[in-house]
């Protein structure tokens, strides 16, 4: 998916950008529907339909996301990968995902195959994107992990461990509770779109309570 930096183009809509930016941060921050959004909107006064939250969210959700992206500071070099699968339309497909040593969420991709060719090509989105090499990756026992690292990462540690992944495999919680929200994902592209968008916003709203203090943690909200 190709990363835009720009700054949103809000010419030609009728909401302000404080209007159209707090809709996409309620859709993405919190489990809620594009009409539960809606709702939330009308009880302010503010008249909008489900289907321009909708179009809200498909123009300015990823650009929001990739500027958050831009602005954080360089990730861990500890990476965790791990893949979860997806049922969309009867078809098993596989979401990969890397976080790093604080859970922080790296990239995903929504793939149809889990064999090493998948496991490359997620390899090199993550290296596009981010921009360095990782100290070390930990991943689970999937043979194709390996087979990738050797040809696409050959000086980077490798540890292959189950239990060293809990980290990884936590982070796809908050993708079950959406995918059940919204009734499973409608392709594999509706799949990326979203996940794409929805990792860096509702994790750059969410600071890791337990590292900070109460004064901290509001400050932070």
């Amino acid at each position: 998916m190709k990363t835009n930096t720009l700054t949103p183009n809000y010419k030609g809509f009728r909401f302000p950008p404080e209007i159209i930016s707090h809709a996409v941060w309620l859709y993405f921050r919190f489990s809620l529907s594009f009409r539960d959004v809606e709702e939330l909107l009308a009880q302010r006064g503010i008249v909008v339909t489900y289907e321009t939250v909708r179009q809200w969210c498909l123009k300015f959700g990823q650009t929001y996301a990739n500027e958050w992206r831009r602005r954080r500071p360089r990730c861990g070099d500890k990476w965790h990968l791990d893949e979860v699968y997806l049922k969309i339309n009867g078809k098993t497909h596989y979401l990969w995902r890397a976080v790093d040593q604080d859970g922080n969420v790296l990239d995903i991709l929504v793939q149809g195959r889990r064999n090493t060719h998948a496991a490359k090509r997620f390899f090199r989105k993550l290296l596009k994107g981010l921009q360095y090499v990782p100290r070390v990756i930990i991943t689970d026992k999937l043979k194709s992990y390996g087979a990738a690292k050797r040809e696409v990462l050959p000086g980077v540690e490798h540890r292959q461990h189950k239990g060293l992944n809990n980290r990884a495999e936590n982070s796809h919680q908050p993708t079950r509770l959406r995918e059940k929200n919204m009734r499973r994902f409608k392709s594999a592209k509706h799949a990326q779109r979203f996940l794409s968008a929805f990792g860096p916003i509702s994790g750059h709203f969410q600071p890791r309570r337990h590292r900070l203090s109460a004064g901290e943690y509001r400050a932070l909200l």
